[in-house]
């Protein structure tokens, strides 16, 4: 039986796909994420999945890069931006599954201590509802750790904040205006000379 697992990055695809794959599922991944800020890290981070999923024989589809979209879905929504997230990606999971005839799908968000699995719930059975397949939703949150590990055992590829330009603030930026990089302030007088 098939299962089309939104995948969001490599290192919370591991989890997921050995926990499914011992359920009888055969997964197929779908990567999935408009959300990614900038471009470079959204290359990198879908070239860690490629390079996952042809080391473990996954057949990997793939939706267009929407940033447009997903920006002005979210603007002006700074509040409720994952929410909206969870609801744009889930709902093209669900549509993927529908047209490859996959009566099944769920997230590998789900892996993520960092993201409401209640707010992710609820995005999969909405979406699953209006695109007529079924959201196996499974909180493996305390499974995070071991999928931790083995990204770093594997060397993949991993990302330091979520996803969008506003949680690479939240993550980044600790005073405003932003402190000087280290040393920068002494390569800037040396500039001024």
């Amino acid at each position: 039986m098939k299962i089309l697992l939104h995948t969001c990055c490599a290192p919370c695809l591991i989890v997921p796909h050995r926990v499914l794959s011992e359920q009888g599922f055969e997964v197929v991944p779908f990567f999935y994420n408009p959300n990614i800020h900038p471009f470079r890290e959204y290359r990198e981070r879908y070239q860690a999945v490629v390079e996952y999923c042809e080391r473990e024989g996954l057949d990997l589809h793939t939706g267009p890069y929407e940033m447009e979209y997903f920006l002005s879905e979210v603007s002006g929504r700074v509040d409720t931006r994952c929410e909206r997230c969870f609801e744009l990606r889930l709902t093209r999971a669900a549509l993927e599954a529908r047209r490859l005839g996959i009566g099944y799908f769920a997230t590998t968000l789900q892996v993520s201590p960092y993201q409401s699995q209640t707010a992710i719930c609820e995005a999969g059975e909405s979406a699953a509802i209006e695109h007529g397949v079924l959201f196996r939703s499974e909180d493996m949150t305390a499974l995070y750790e071991e999928s931790v590990s083995a990204s770093r055992e594997g060397g993949i590829y991993r990302q330091s904040y979520c996803g969008c330009v506003y949680s690479e603030k939240e993550r980044y930026q600790k005073s405003d205006p932003p402190a000087p990089a280290s040393g920068e302030t002494k390569r800037r007088k040396r500039r001024e000379r």
